[in-house]
């Protein structure tokens, strides 16, 4: 198999136009963990240069290599190869003695990671809606970019106060985690400060072209809670288990 040559930065997104869905996933999720191929390459047993061509071409590795590479990631095959990604999450059958955590708010920023999407309630002109929405962290701030005749854009002219959210599930271990920001909501008008936040925002609305109105939510409250299965990775094992 001819195997490309690495491209200058081991830390970016595949460049490639011959990329595959597998390789857009396992850039997206080396990326979101903040991993080079090198780093990638040593968890799995492999090389940087495969992993790169995993992530740059249309690769079908052997089922044995994904599940490292899996492991690597910190994911399943499942979520890699896209089998769940039409699955309503949530249909794994609860972990042994889980338990809820309390989040700080330190954490809970850190978990958000700067931007990804997440949901926000907001009453419509028909009662209570949820809207799932792309989003980006700015000096403090949860920052939108929504349709200028959308729900979140009338409601926010007033300062009302919205609910937003994001979680992670790892369908898995049946844990996870869910972070909640209340507070007041307001659509941006003033010229220089919608081009200070645009210029800070590098991720377009997945809806696509057409919302350009900024729309912050300054949260007055953030919270977060964690499911928590002992044994899981990342978890806290319970001295109280006894060991096989």
């Amino acid at each position: 198999m001819n195997i490309p040559r690495e491209p200058h930065s081991s830390h970016g997104e595949p460049h490639s136009s011959h990329a595959g869905d597998l390789g857009r996933r396992v850039a997206s999720r080396r990326t979101r963990l903040g991993l080079s191929w090198e780093d990638v390459a040593e968890r799995a047993g492999s090389t940087p240069g495969f992993i790169a061509y995993v992530e740059e071409q249309m690769a079908t590795p052997g089922i044995e290599f994904l599940v490292r590479l899996a492991n690597a990631l910190e994911t399943t095959v499942q979520d890699l190869t896209g089998y769940t990604a039409d699955l309503a999450p949530g249909g794994a059958r609860a972990g042994y003695r889980a338990r809820m955590e309390d989040i700080g708010e330190a954490e809970c920023w850190e978990l958000l990671d700067g931007h990804g999407v997440g949901r926000v309630a907001v009453e419509g002109r028909d009662g209570l809606m949820v809207i799932p929405v792309n989003y980006q962290v700015v000096d403090g701030d949860i920052v939108f970019m929504t349709a200028a005749d959308s729900t979140l854009a009338r409601a926010s002219t007033s300062g009302v106060e919205v609910a937003f959210e994001e979680d992670h599930l790892d369908e898995a271990f049946s844990q996870g985690w869910s972070v909640l920001l209340v507070g007041p909501a307001r659509t941006v008008s003033e010229e220089t400060e919608v081009r200070r936040i645009k210029d800070a925002v590098h991720s377009a609305p997945w809806a696509g072209d057409g919302r350009d109105t900024v729309v912050t939510l300054s949260p007055r409250r953030v919270t977060g809670r964690r499911i928590q299965v002992p044994g899981a990775p990342s978890g806290t094992a319970d001295p109280g288990l006894s060991r096989e």
